[in-house]
């Protein structure tokens, strides 16, 4: 069964099918034949083979015409059976729409990416398909609001690829705050998908944010999760809160914190000594000085 992660990036294509071309274009630096119109067109192979064998989503470009077809492959984890069907889509493809095809395969994951990138070998001479993979490296950080609000898809691919380190937070405002122009469901589906990516600190630390009253977007998923962590117990939720915006601002000065100091902040439970270390942290030129009297 397909997972939400799977849909979700399936849904950004069918969203925007010019996403296809423009990551072969700006992401992977190939070149395309000129065209005008890029649709979805129907990812079933029952014309040459059986219906069993189906295709994420296919792109086609037109110029009046069909000019080029992109067969889109989301790929979350090795899977060796469908490096064995990626040959016969490209091959099916090319005979029903009869133009040139290509495989984009898009990979989240670094390793997933680098396993995908492997030329698959038909056995006739000179018969090797090289999968077109767009993986972390290839997927652009969006953190400009203007950036994400002109290019949500991408935006969200970004938070797919990058969500997980620490720029990931920056991401996912950025998508928070542009998201709202988008229809509701649209906009529901974006953010849930990009928040589901942050790490388990970084998602706190954007609960704290939202429940000061700093941040004003919220999803019904955003809410569902804030309401589970009231009930958690509020004071915890603001305890963490607090560790991960001291964090923050730490890193962000470029400050040390051993693990003497990290295991100090880590235990501490009263909420105003953490408010009062988050202040200090902002004109602190060491993070020892946090601790003096």
């Amino acid at each position: 069964m397909a997972s939400m992660l799977h849909e979700g990036l399936l849904a950004l294509f069918r969203n925007r099918p010019t996403l296809a071309p423009e990551l072969i274009q700006d992401a992977l630096g190939l070149g395309l034949p000129a065209w005008s119109e890029a649709r979805v067109e129907s990812a079933e192979f029952t014309q040459v083979v059986p219906t069993e064998y189906r295709a994420d989503l296919v792109v086609l470009l037109l110029e009046g015409k069909p000019i080029f077809a992109i067969v889109v492959e989301v790929q979350l984890s090795r899977d060796e059976d469908k490096r064995k069907t990626w040959p016969l889509y490209l091959t099916s493809l090319r005979s029903r729409v009869g133009c040139p095809t290509a495989l984009l395969v898009v990979a989240p994951d670094k390793a997933v990416a680098r396993w995908c990138a492997q030329p698959i070998e038909l056995g006739h001479p000179g018969f090797v398909l090289q999968p077109l993979v767009v993986g972390p490296d290839a997927i652009p950080v969006i953190v400009d609001e203007q950036v994400a609000g002109r290019d949500p898809e991408l935006a969200v691919l970004s938070a797919m690829a990058h969500g997980h380190e620490e720029v990931g937070l920056a991401i996912v405002q950025a998508i928070m705050s542009t998201a709202k122009g988008l229809e509701e469901d649209r906009s529901k589906l974006y953010v849930d998908l990009a928040v589901s990516t942050l790490s388990e600190a970084a998602r706190r630390f954007l609960e704290a944010l939202m429940k000061s009253g700093r941040y004003e977007y919220q999803t019904d998923f955003v809410r569902r999760w804030v309401a589970e962590g009231r009930e958690k117990g509020l004071q915890e939720g603001l305890q963490e809160g607090e560790r991960a915006s001291l964090f923050e601002v730490l890193d962000a000065r470029g400050l040390e914190v051993d693990e003497a100091a990290r295991g100090r902040i880590m235990a501490c439970t009263d909420l105003t000594q953490l408010k009062l270390w988050l202040r200090k942290a902002a004109t602190a030129h060491s993070t020892q000085e946090l601790f003096e009297s």
